[in-house]
């Protein structure tokens, strides 16, 4: 909890910082090499939620969700870049028919498989009922501590 809050303390001032800092205009001298490694970046992550679908590991979780995300800024970029320009319609095309459509069905797919992984883990713990919903979902690790699975928590923790 502390790293979390430590990050949102800094980034508070950063953010402000960067808003009155930064100037209207920039020239970028490696603009190509700027979007090619994020395409690329976004590639592997594809690349790795499908590798991890199709082999079937828990691994697509955290790949959806990187990607998801990439696709997200990816739209953003796009389209507050091309502002202004007669490619912005493009932008927000591509954006609202492929890149936000494509991060939402990654999300849902990832959000599937981890409340089936939830519910899983649940009936391996011994406890009652359905799990709660995500959102008010325990960490397992402490679940595990709580219910005295204690090997695979300290292996866990010890990872």
């Amino acid at each position: 909890m502390a790293q979390f809050a430590l990050c949102v303390f800094v980034l508070v001032p950063w953010t402000v910082y960067l808003a009155v800092s930064l100037p209207d205009r920039f020239e970028a001298r490696y603009w190509p090499l700027v979007w090619v490694g994020f395409d690329v970046m976004l590639l592997v992550s594809l690349v790795g939620a499908g590798v991890a679908v199709w082999l079937r590991r828990q691994a697509l979780i955290p790949m959806s969700f990187v990607a998801a995300t990439l696709l997200v800024c990816d739209a953003w970029f796009d389209i507050s870049l091309s502002l202004g320009r007669d490619d912005v319609w493009g932008s927000i095309a591509s954006a609202v028919l492929v890149e936000l459509p494509l991060a939402f069905l990654l999300v849902m797919r990832a959000r599937r498989v981890l409340k089936v992984s939830a519910r899983l883990a649940w009936q391996r713990l011994g406890l009652a009922g359905e799990p709660p919903p995500l959102y008010k979902l325990p960490l397992f690790v402490a679940l595990a501590s709580a219910s005295g699975v204690q090997s695979d928590v300290q292996d866990s923790m010890d990872a």
